[in-house]
């Protein structure tokens, strides 16, 4: 269906942008891909020119141009290349983004710079770009990669500058929807679930890839949207939901680890109630009053108190950290487990040493998670539960609270 067409897709040297390009590849598309990385990064895989190799291979054209679409001139002039190279441009992937999940005193001003920068300028400035080319296309269409617009406060109290700039690009699509209705169509796409990726590993840490999709999910859910005719815009798609409607039911051959729970993504709290029903449904830990002795402690002492009692050297080699929880509501304060100073302890207060990783919650939420009622990166994603330091150590904790569940 996309053979001969030609996709502009920004950041499309890794993750879902890469998915998306080899997709229409298949197909026989011609890809540009946008992106900065022309020498490989020292951390992500990579580059505009290793994901020019694998689009040739997919059986698609390949032009590599070094664009970060900050700089609106690498804009233009990849722009340019395109149509000199291919003749036109049908289809505008808008999928650079950047992101940094911190409080509003957290942010740096050049993290707030670059998230403007790249997700909202670089976005109305690519499409802006992009336009006068694709209305000579018989098919056009812009797909951006962002959520529908949320305004429970919820998503803004813990990022609000990222969330800011993700809205940015979502206004882009309400905006030039209508304004390019019967010419171009617009359409936002974003996923269900956390999708994995090498962003995501820097973000969560080794082990959260369990709980992820593939790219792949994106990947079949823009190319729905891509071959749809142009009347198909002003729409906010997730990707389940129109993978369902196309009649896909099997999910798992997306998952990471099929069966595995799944993090819902961010701005979809109706979405996150669902899974979190699901997941209780599925056997997710539950406290069995009749069976739970009595409780002369509050429910948060007592948790702390059977934290306790489960420390042993076993854990204390195996994580080898400090964990610092802010709780507020009733029984609230500061509390730590310290699983890293010889022997391992836990209860009220400040830890006996410097902590390196600091979790705020509700109390109420804490016993939740501690009991198996709430997973800690559903609590985390949704907005429940912050966490400062080191996210690799958090992942370890989480693993210590499957074991721990079946005593608390």
């Amino acid at each position: 269906k996309l053979a001969g067409c030609t996709l502009f897709i920004t950041g499309a040297s890794r993750g879902i942008g890469k998915a998306i390009a080899l997709k229409a590849a298949k197909d026989g598309a011609n890809i540009v891909i946008a992106a900065k990385t022309a020498e490989p990064h020292p951390t992500l895989p990579g580059t505009i020119y290793t994901a020019a190799a694998e689009i040739e291979a997919a059986g698609g054209k390949a032009l590599p141009c070094v664009v970060n679409v900050r700089e609106e001139q690498q804009i233009i002039n990849a722009v340019e290349k395109a149509v000199n190279t291919f003749g036109g441009i049908d289809i505008l992937v808008n999928n650079a983004s950047a992101i940094s999940l911190t409080g509003t005193l957290e942010t740096e001003t050049k993290k707030v710079n670059l998230m403007m920068d790249v997700n909202v300028r670089g976005t109305y400035l690519t499409s802006k770009t992009c336009l006068p080319h694709l209305r000579k296309s018989r098919n056009p269409h812009i797909l951006n990669l962002s959520p529908p617009m949320n305004m429970n406060p919820m998503w803004f109290k813990n990022h609000c500058a990222y969330t800011i700039s993700k809205y940015g690009m979502s206004m882009c699509v309400l905006g030039m929807a209508e304004e390019f209705r019967g010419e171009v169509a617009v359409n936002a796409l974003w996923p269900k679930t956390a999708i994995h990726t090498a962003a995501l590993d820097m973000l969560g840490g080794s082990g959260i890839e369990k709980q992820c999709r593939k790219t792949d999910i994106l990947a079949d859910a823009a190319y729905c949207i891509l071959t749809k005719p142009k009347s198909f815009t002003g729409n906010f798609v997730i990707d389940e939901v129109l993978l369902r409607e196309e009649g896909v039911k099997d999910f798992d051959v997306y998952a990471i680890a099929p069966g595995h729970p799944l993090i819902p993504d961010f701005f979809l709290d109706v979405e996150i109630d669902m899974t979190a029903m699901k997941q209780e449904r599925n056997g997710g830990a539950k406290v069995n009053a009749e069976s739970a002795p009595a409780k002369p402690l509050s429910p948060v002492a007592e948790t702390f108190r059977v934290i306790q009692g489960a420390v042993s050297e076993e854990y204390v080699r195996a994580t080898q950290g400090v964990f610092q929880f802010e709780l507020s509501g009733d029984d609230g304060g500061t509390w730590y487990i310290d699983l890293k100073t010889k022997g391992g302890s836990a209860g009220f207060g400040k830890p006996p040493v410097t902590a390196d990783v600091v979790m705020s919650m509700s109390s109420a939420d804490f016993v939740k998670m501690f009991t198996g009622k709430m997973k800690p990166t559903m609590a985390f994603m949704s907005g429940k539960l912050r966490i400062k330091g080191n996210m690799t150590l958090a992942i370890k904790l989480e693993k210590m609270l499957t074991q721990l569940n079946s005593k608390l």
